[in-house]
């Protein structure tokens, strides 16, 4: 089970809707089930999207038909399996882990779900990787470190075109987003990269609200003029 940054006392009764509404419109499979044993068996951290919001990642690139992704952010692979499997046979997932731990058990239970071929996974920190990626990407997921949201925002804009869409993870942060003087520098990271999508002309964006197993949280999602 996930644990939330920003747990509640709701958050059980949360957790179960979302099993619910996993259990029926987005069960897991063998590869996914054994993607979340691993990383828990390697002491990754339990931050991994939900079986709701993995499916919700892979809707929007088979709506949009993406065949490019870009995933700042791997953890484990989990999101990165429900991506990847959403691209057509010739797409490809470009992926980003600074952990090198996290990056090996990623890079296992991508091969594990037979999605090597699609799933380039670059290890080491993201904002020394990002700049040599060659645009453009359909769909950039930002699910990393909250304090430099920011400067993956700006390279996100590089590297995506008229039509793309960017989607930050966590931005509600229990509720802590909303406060201006927040001494979280995870919380400010967040407000600052929304600051950023409020004033760019080039974007057209919204942010959501979530409550589940990951707590209440949310995301923003953006699509670029």
């Amino acid at each position: 089970m996930r644990i939330p940054d920003y747990p509640a006392g709701e958050t059980g009764q949360w957790a179960a809707v979302d099993r619910y509404f996993g259990d029926l419109l987005c069960p897991a499979d063998a590869a996914l089930e054994q993607a979340l044993t691993e990383n828990a068996r390697a002491g990754l951290p339990p931050h991994d999207v939900s079986a709701p919001q993995g499916k919700l990642l892979a809707l929007y690139i088979r709506m949009m038909r993406a065949s490019r992704v870009l995933e700042i952010g791997t953890l484990g692979g989990y999101s990165t399996i429900w991506m990847a499997r959403a691209l057509p046979s010739n797409g490809q997932l470009v992926t980003i882990e600074a952990n090198p731990r996290h990056a090996e058990v990623a890079r296992a239970n991508i091969a594990r779900a037979g999605l090597s071929d699609r799933v380039d996974l670059r290890e080491g920190p993201a904002l020394e990787i990002l700049p040599a990626l060659q645009a453009p990407f359909d769909l950039v997921f930002i699910d990393a470190d909250k304090p430099n949201n920011p400067q993956y925002l700006a390279q996100a804009l590089r590297l995506t075109r008229p039509g793309s869409v960017i989607i930050g993870d966590n931005v509600v942060r229990g509720g802590a987003v909303v406060d201006p003087d927040s001494g979280d520098a995870n919380v400010q990271g967040v407000r600052q990269c929304l600051q950023m999508i409020a004033d760019h002309p080039g974007l057209d964006a919204t942010a959501i609200q979530t409550a589940g197993e990951k707590g209440w949280d949310g995301f923003a999602l953006a699509v670029v003029r």
